[in-house]
């Protein structure tokens, strides 16, 4: 299989065999970006819990301290005078019936769905349309509560939900890689210690397994285990 320049470049500069602390790996990513687009800065955690299980159903939300660089578009579902709060909160649509009409029309095109408690009946018949694509609101992700205008401004302002899959694995971006490199430090490290406080008591062994920082395009590379100390302080 042909290998490309680029990738080919990277190999020859980057030891992916190697653990990194946080600062190298972001370091690295940035110096080694040379596609024509803004990439992304992701991460994959590698968790010793059996997610069948409800007690180690490892899922919440962080609020990154600058942002993911992305625009993210809200909808919040709530009637009358909650509605034109949550607009001018910031959120793209709000309303009530017209958007559960579209919505069952097959329509989706948001990234976050806030919804108010009393909607929920409503909202909670769409579960076969929105469940697939994640855009089910949910209390624990704080997608479901009266106060519509703090969750439109903290969705707005770099408010990230995480889940961890059937493979024991939680991955999300953490912001783009035009940020600073000590925002992305910043980013990664408030992610990280969310995951490590969020041990389930009945999950046994070793918990954090595994982390890597990868770009878009860019290699994945290993985080040390020294990161998960300093990620507590």
């Amino acid at each position: 299989m042909k290998v490309a320049k680029r990738i080919k470049a990277i190999r020859e500069k980057v030891d992916t065999t190697k653990e990194y602390s946080l600062e190298e790996a972001v370091k690295i990513l940035k110096d080694n970006s040379k596609v024509k687009f803004n990439e992304s800065l992701d991460c994959a955690i590698r968790l010793g819990v059996d997610p069948r299980h409800a007690d180690q159903m490892i899922r919440g939300t962080v609020s990154l301290p600058h942002g993911t660089g992305k625009k993210v578009t809200v909808l919040v579902v709530a009637k009358g005078t909650l509605a034109e709060e949550a607009l001018k909160a910031g959120a793209d649509y709000a309303g009530f019936e017209e958007y559960i009409e579209k919505i069952k029309g097959g329509w989706a095109e948001v990234d976050v769905i806030i919804a108010t408690p009393d909607v929920m009946g409503e909202v909670g018949k769409l579960g076969k349309v929105l469940g697939p694509k994640g855009l089910m609101p949910n209390p624990k992700s704080g997608t479901v509560t009266p106060d519509v205008v703090k969750a439109v401004k903290e969705v707005k302002a770099g408010k990230i939900e995480f889940r961890v899959e059937k493979a024991g694995i939680v991955h999300t971006s953490l912001g783009k890689l035009n940020f600073t490199a000590d925002q992305l430090v910043d980013n990664t490290r408030a992610f990280l210690s969310t995951i490590i406080k969020m041990k389930p008591s009945s999950a046994k062994g070793q918990y954090v397994k595994s982390v890597y920082l990868s770009s878009t395009m860019g290699p994945g590379l290993r985080i040390s285990k020294e990161e998960q100390s300093l990620s507590l302080k």
